[in-house]
């Protein structure tokens, strides 16, 4: 255990920025759920490794070893950095629940106030009279699909079939409960600092997802790339911009040129961008990543469990 429990706090080092390679050839929406799943993955591991120093250093006090009916040198000869390494592992693991409870009930607030303050809706749509152009995709409940929440100052800036692609991109982001990937960033991040460098990317390739989703729907690359630049130059362009919910995602956020590029090249071949040695030897190194943090933080769990279940054969019949 002295050197697994180690690696599942030392590996996201190297993995994201690794993901970050991977995804830069993958589709959209593979590329989000690339990122996700290596976030969540990381996470629980790295999760799993500072319990386990945790564990290791509490059972070594009499009172906790007592729980289990053992002595604590029973467990064998303690190594110097055993108790430093559980206190400094409770105080993380303590932030961490912390931080995590404090975005869920901040991501709550801002969900209940915007669907509270959004007004009526006719079917998914909802029209807000303001002067600020905006439109967002606004999760609805448990169950529920959402609502695509427009400025009149937005609707007046775009054409009738820009504003059909505006929408497309916002029912894209509700269809496909985007909102859940964006959380599950800001909340693996708490887990481990290092995770937060995957918010953007996450949050650029669900932009992406929406975008291509819109181009499908309206069957005009053109005009979906139009419509999204011509709304976020007129978002730019207002003084009086009303605060958007953190788990609601736009059309007008994050590098917009980038994506409005992506939109005016020809659609991409899922086969022509997994292909190339280096790319998959990138892939490989991910998967290592992956694979090495999680079986370290089993072997630690493992090893513990073995020192606890050694010194439980030390008891008198």
């Amino acid at each position: 255990m002295i050197f697994a429990v180690w690696l599942p706090l030392v590996v996201p080092l190297l993995a994201v920025p690794v993901a970050q390679r991977v995804t830069a050839r993958l589709s959209p929406r593979a590329a989000v759920w690339t990122l996700t799943l290596t976030a969540a993955a990381l996470a629980v591991c790295s999760t799993l490794a500072l319990g386990t120093l945790l564990l290791a250093g509490a059972l070594r006090l009499a009172s906790v070893a007592a729980l289990e009916d053992i002595q604590p040198h029973w467990l064998g000869a303690e190594s110097w950095w055993t108790v430093p390494a559980a206190i400094a592992a409770g105080g993380a693991l303590a932030a961490s629940t912390g931080i995590v409870a404090r975005r869920l009930l901040r991501q709550w607030r801002e969900l209940r106030e915007a669907r509270a303050s959004s007004g009526p809706a006719a079917g998914d749509l909802s029209v807000a009279a303001h002067d600020h152009p905006y439109a967002y995709a606004l999760p609805g409940r448990f169950g529920r699909r959402g609502t695509v929440v427009v400025s009149s100052a937005m609707l007046r800036a775009l054409s009738p079939a820009e504003q059909e692609a505006l929408f497309a991109h916002e029912r894209a982001h509700l269809r496909g409960r985007h909102h859940l990937h964006l959380s599950a960033a800001q909340l693996t991040a708490a887990a481990h600092p290092v995770l937060g460098a995957l918010r953007r990317p996450i949050a650029f390739h669900l932009e992406r997802w929406a975008d291509e989703s819109a181009a499908t729907t309206v069957g005009d690359r053109v005009l979906t790339a139009r419509a999204i630049s011509r709304a976020a130059l007129a978002a730019h362009d207002s003084r009086t911009r009303p605060r958007q919910p953190g788990p609601a995602l736009g059309a007008t956020s994050g590098p917009v040129p980038q994506r409005v590029l992506a939109l005016l090249s020809p659609a991409a071949d899922a086969r022509g961008l997994v292909a190339g040695r280096a790319w998959r030897a990138v892939a490989a190194a991910l998967l290592c990543c992956l694979a090495v943090s999680a079986g370290s933080a089993l072997h630690a769990v493992v090893d513990l469990h073995a020192h606890v279940e050694t010194a439980e054969s030390h008891r008198a019949p």
